[in-house]
This record gives structure tokens, sequence and C-alpha cells, in this order.
């Protein structure tokens, strides 16, 4: 063994510690959740990412903007486009994000991101995903994944954690030599009963009332042994809510299982779980193209699609048949964070007419397909159609 290999990961280690612990410091002050109603002027940016991203995040901007066209020129909203968060631009600067780009995200409330490429092994440049990177810079510790499919009685809300597991320490392994490389996992106490808590509170508040906890605590001992223990102190302040806990394995089989997936609900894993599970959900109500996702933090938020930028769409010229229906239901959420309700549950019903009901228009990716510009007209006639409440109603109701 090579003797100062074995001392540069000593202090590698050291570094990574020490970098926990002031983690650690920020979050025991962090303060509440910002309360959107004591907002004068709500800054939304509008972050389109690289790929397929610009093309359906300007969809998703232009069915925004017509929802909320009467707060925006009453001056109670307000858009910021930020243009600099391309892979191109990221490599230019040797940042997962650039420093004049985190500046302007850090003037927004919330935003909507396009999806963003990473870097492989072996590419290159060797930067952080841009999406681990904002999660750890606005402290977006909760990724929140619906997944409903009225017809398989399937309506399971993710609360997936943001800011730790191995995602947080990805780009922060050691490697020794050509017979061995180490990577990492993290997770604190903080982390994990925030995450945990918020996902008690939803269940609670809500009325789905039942939490199921995920780990591989029989194996991975130390670190999904502590997000357990956590969920177990946590759940005794919730003596109304059920709650149970499952291994990561097993949940993957049994989301397949008819009997069994219809009695989760609430779900709330570590981050690498996460990712992996909500994409296998996603798949029963369409795919990864279907799916929005809320990155939920105290003081921002950022709304985005699942999936990624799709570059090899890009090289095939298919831009112009990618699906939008992803952010779109991404500004669902985004509109009820904030507090409009109404209009989120508007475009939620939209959406399934188009998507799951009626589906006059239906996007394949290709040709044989309709395209996003075609998808979004009809979407917006749906939505102004009168009628629309009462054929939503007639659908959910056959």
């Amino acid at each position: 063994m090579d003797s100062q290999k074995l001392e540069e990961f000593k202090l590698h280690i050291e570094n990574l510690i020490c970098q926990q612990y002031q983690r650690i410091e920020k979050m025991k002050q962090e303060k509440d959740f910002i309360d959107y109603s004591k907002i004068d002027k709500i800054v939304i940016g509008i972050a389109g990412g690289d790929g397929i991203g610009p093309a359906i995040t300007a969809h998703a901007e232009k069915v925004l903007r017509i929802l909320l066209a009467e707060e925006e020129q009453e001056g109670r909203v307000c858009y910021k486009i930020i243009n600099g968060l391309t892979l191109e631009n990221r490599i230019k600067a040797n940042k997962a994000i650039p420093d004049d780009v985190l500046a302007e995200l850090k003037k927004c409330h919330v935003i909507l991101k396009g999806p963003t490429t990473t870097p492989r092994a072996g590419d290159k440049c060797n930067i952080e995903s841009a999406n681990v990177a904002m999660r750890k810079e606005l402290d977006l510790f909760a990724n929140v994944r619906p997944v409903k499919v009225p017809q398989e009685d399937i309506d399971w809300i993710f609360y997936r954690e943001n800011t730790e597991g191995a995602y947080a320490l990805g780009s922060k392994g050691y490697h020794f030599d050509d017979d061995l490389c180490i990577d990492f996992t993290v997770a604190t106490k903080e982390g994990s009963e925030r995450i945990i808590r918020a996902a008690f509170d939803y269940a609670k508040k809500t009325g789905k009332n039942k939490v199921s906890v995920i780990t591989k605590a029989n194996v991975i001992k130390t670190t999904d042994g502590k997000f357990l223990e956590i969920a177990k102190q946590v759940s005794k302040d919730y003596p109304d809510v059920e709650w149970d806990d499952w291994y990561v394995d097993i949940l993957a089989a049994k989301l397949i299982d008819k009997k069994r997936r219809t009695q989760f609900k609430v779900i709330v894993l570590p981050n690498l779980y996460g990712d992996i599970i909500t994409d296998e959900a996603a798949e029963f109500q369409g795919g990864v193209g279907t799916a929005g996702s809320a990155n939920i933090g105290k003081r921002y938020a950022m709304f985005e699609a699942i999936h990624g930028s799709a570059p090899r769409m890009v090289e095939e010229g298919r831009v112009k048949y990618a699906d939008p229906c992803s952010i779109l239901r991404a500004v669902v959420m985004m509109l009820e964070h904030i507090g409009y309700q109404d209009k989120a549950l508007l475009l939620q019903h939209a959406l399934d007419i188009c998507m799951i009901y009626e589906k006059k228009e239906a996007i394949t990716g290709r040709e044989d397909g309709c395209t996003s510009d075609e998808f979004v007209e009809y979407l917006l006639n749906t939505l102004k159609d009168n009628n629309m409440q009462k054929k939503y109603e007639s659908f959910v109701s056959k």
C-alpha cells in the first residue's frame, strides 16, 4: 500500500467531515418555511437548461404566463429569465453552476428549470451535476414527486431526501490506484429528520395518514440505520399517522404487485433510492416524460421535469417532438406551492384530460406522434373550454 496515498486519503476524509459539520451547523440555524402570502411580488426564475430543456421549458413558461396573466399584470408575480445554465457555459466555467448564474438563481423565490446534462466519468470535464449542486447551494432538501393513476387506484407521493446520501459526495470519491476506488455516502440527524418530518406533516395535513419509510438498513447499517432510527423517533410525534418500513429492493418489487401497491401512500426515501424508485413509479403513469418534480427548501424552491436532457433527440433532430408534460406537471406543483391552488387544479385536470382520458393528441417523441407545439395548443384549448370541469368529472366517474 502506498503510504503517501494513505495519508492523502486521511486528509481527504478529514476535509469531508469538516464540510459536513459545517452543513449541520447551517441546518441547525434554519428558519421556518417562507410564507408566499406575505411576499408582495413573487419572482419566478426560468432556467431552460440544455438538450431539449430550453424547448420544453419555453412551452411550460407559455402556459404559466397565461395562467398567471392577471397576477403578472397586477405586479404580484414577475419572471427572471436565466440563460446561463447550459452545458457549454458550465464546462467553460468548470463549475456545476457558474457563479453569475447562481447569483441570479438566488434572486428568485421559485425556479422552473429545464433538464441539464451531467458529464460522465471519462468525459473531458468532471463537473458535478447541476441538479445536485443547486439542491446543495439552495438547500432544497425535499424532492417531492407525485404519481397518480386513477384507473389503477395508484396515488403515491414520494419524499426523496435531496442533499445527502451517495449523491451529496458523488464527486468526492477517492481513487487510490487501478485496483481500488472508494465512494462515500452521508446521513445526518438534521438532514434525515427534516425530510422524514416533511413526509409525516404531508400525510397528516392531507389525510393520507400513512408513511412508508424506505431503506436498506439490514445491509447499510450505519447511514440507512440512522435514517430508520430517526423515522422511529419522528413517528412518535404523529400518533394518528400509520407508518411502516420497507427495504428498497422489496419496495421495487411490491410497486408492481397489484394487490400490495395500492396500500402505499406517502413514501420517504434517502437520496439514491428515491431517484431510482421514482423513475420506476413514473412508468405506471406513462414514463418519466409524464412526471413533474418539486425541490423544496425553507427559502427557495425549484420545479423541474424528472427526466434528462435527451441529447440523442437533439442529435437526431427530434426536439420538436419532445414531450413537455413532465415539466407541465412541475408547473402544477409550482402553482400549488406559491398559493395558487385553484389554477394548479385547473392545469392538473386539463393535463389529465389530454394525457390520460381524452388523448386527442399523443406525443411519442417521433414523427408518428404530435409535436410539442400541437400538444400545448391542445392543452390550451382544453383550458379555455368552459365545459372542461364537467368533461373531467365525466371521465373520472367512468
